[in-house]
Formats: C-alpha cells, structure tokens, sequence
C-alpha cells in the first residue's frame, strides 16, 4: 500500500479514537460523562498504538505527526521528497477521523449545550491562556515526544509495529505529566485537522474555532519535534 495511504489510515484512526474519548467524557447523556482526565489519556494512548501499529503494518512509517515527521526529515535521515505527501496523509486524516467521531456521536452534539466543551472533542485549549507559556509547553511535550520516541525505537526513519506500544506508553506518559496546562496537542495535524472539521461540521450551537489560538499548537510541536530529533541525532 502507498505510505501516504498508510499514513492517512493511521491517523484517522488516532483521531476517531481520541476526539471519541473527549466526546464521552464531556458531552451530555453520554455514558462516559465526566469519566475524567486518566479516561482521556489512556484513550489516547490506545489510539496512538492503533494508529502507529496499523500505518506500519500497511507499508507508511507510523509518524502521525508533522512534528516527527519534520525531525526526522531535518535530522535523522527520513526521506524529504515525502515530507508533502505524509503532511497532507496527517492533517487529512485528522480531519477525517475527527469527522467520523463526531458522527458517532451526532446525537449527544445536538443535546449539548456547552459551545466550549463541543471545540474540546475536537482542538485543545489552554487551562490557563497565555501564548507564550501554552507554546512553551507544547514544545516540552513534543520534545519528549520525539527524543523519546526516537530513544526507544529501532535506529531508522519508521517507528515500526512493535515499536507501536512503547511509543503509546509514552504519549500516555506525557499527557498524565505535561497534559494540563494545554491539552498537549503534541501534533499540530490532530489539533488543526479537527479545528477545521468543527468549522465545517453542521454542528449546531458551536462557537468559534478559537483561531486565536490555533497557532499554538501548531508552531509548538513543531519546535518541539525540531528540537528532539536534532537533540538525538547529536547524541547517538
């Protein structure tokens, strides 16, 4: 299968299981309702290990991430003339995986009331707003994200399938640890690709996107994931 095809596959996947969790843990009627935080972040790390184990095991190299995959392009080797085609992969299928999520839970959208709490099923927010210190925190995140994941993973441009777990372990790590203060989107395509399904869903009684903010974990990650990847390719 195409890598692109793989890797559109993967992160939609991500997405339907983790705009999924927020949307049982915050929207009216739903069984999960104010399941909490530790809900939220184990969901997470399922969704990261199907979404790595299957863009692997279909032929891509398991990133979901624009983050990874710009490290490992500047730094460790992964091949650039990709970058374009696994970018588009990720924020499409961030796009897709959210959408289908919010189909899955149509009803309890229309229910709900709390504009604020239909944007979270889809896009981070800060707990507390300040662009500066949100970036910062986003950039820890990603940071961890990429130097561990590269730390703890075979020496090559692909994650691969049984680096999948450890990987998922990881990413749940970060969001009980650093996930407070921004949601850690440590991925600008799961943050952005959702955005812009909200504002295309007829989902009634939404609010804006916050586009305000939506810069922020998008730049983040990004110097996060820069940061990471140049860190290890300096140690190893």
């Amino acid at each position: 299968m195409e890598p692109y095809i793989a890797e559109f596959v993967g992160t939609a996947l991500l997405l339907l299981l983790g705009s999924g969790v927020v949307a049982n843990v915050l929207l009216d009627q739903s069984k999960g309702k104010d399941a909490g935080w530790l809900v939220i972040c184990w969901a997470w790390g399922i969704a990261v290990f199907l979404g790595v184990y299957t863009a692997t095991a279909l032929g891509g190299s398991g990133h979901l991430n624009p983050a990874v995959t710009l490290g490992l392009a500047a730094f460790s080797g992964f091949d650039t003339a990709l970058v374009p085609g696994y970018l588009a992969a990720q924020f499409l299928g961030a796009f897709t995986g959210s959408s289908l999520a919010w189909l899955a839970y149509k009803p309890h959208f229309d229910l709900s009331e709390d504009a604020d709490l239909k944007l979270a099923v889809f896009s981070t927010a800060p707990a507390i707003r300040n662009p500066m210190w949100n970036l910062v925190t986003e950039a820890i995140g990603t940071f961890v994200l990429v130097f561990g994941a590269l730390s703890i993973t075979a020496p090559t441009d692909s994650l691969g399938s049984l680096d999948a777990l450890p990987v998922a372990l990881l990413v749940l790590g970060i969001g009980l640890a650093l996930g407070g203060p921004t949601g850690y989107a440590i991925n600008p395509a799961r943050d952005l690709g959702p955005r812009i399904a909200h504002a295309f869903l007829p989902i009634p009684g939404k609010r804006d996107g916050d586009w305000g903010y939506a810069w922020v974990p998008v730049v983040g990650p990004i110097l996060g994931g820069l940061l990471g990847a140049a860190l290890h390719g300096a140690l190893v």
